[in-house]
């Protein structure tokens, strides 16, 4: 299953969502790079971490926070660990760098991080590691159903 920028963009409009979608020349495969691109803070850039647990837990966190495994752990009420490419891929049909929150399939549990409440707006992997949205935090958590979890460090 290959995915990319055209099918977060589609599952916006289905949803009615209006955001700044922009495809870069330049890679934002990590956080810093993202924000250097975008010229902002890495603390805006909300990530997306594959954690395997019998199944895959997306967590979104700020770029310049870490994920805590035993957070999440506890959290999930299983012992997870970082998702290698080959997971990442297999799970989510985007590859590291370009996983955005969503869409993903419903199999695939995805998490906020309260780390992420103090902005109005993030940007965030669009599908490709060069292609990023905007978005209002409060759309984020509306569109992905969930409340905020504090699972960050």
């Amino acid at each position: 299953m290959k995915r990319g920028a055209e099918d977060v963009k589609r599952f916006l409009r289905e949803r009615g969502v209006e955001v700044e979608l922009r495809e870069l020349s330049e890679s934002t495969r990590t956080s810093r790079m993202a924000a250097d691109a975008l010229g902002c803070d890495i603390a805006q850039i909300a990530k997306s971490i594959v954690f395997i647990d019998g199944g895959a837990t997306v967590v979104v966190v700020s770029g310049d926070k870490r994920v805590d495994e035993e957070k999440l752990s506890r959290l999930v009420g299983r012992r997870v660990s970082l998702a290698d490419a080959e997971a990442v891929r297999r799970y989510t049909g985007y590859v590291i760098g370009g996983v955005p929150p969503f869409p993903h399939d419903e199999a695939v549990r995805v998490l906020l991080d309260s780390s992420l409440r103090r902005f109005e707006h993030v940007w965030t992997a669009a599908g490709t590691p060069n292609s990023v949205f905007k978005i209002r935090v409060e759309e984020l958590r509306a569109i992905l159903g969930t409340d905020f979890v504090d699972v960050s460090r």
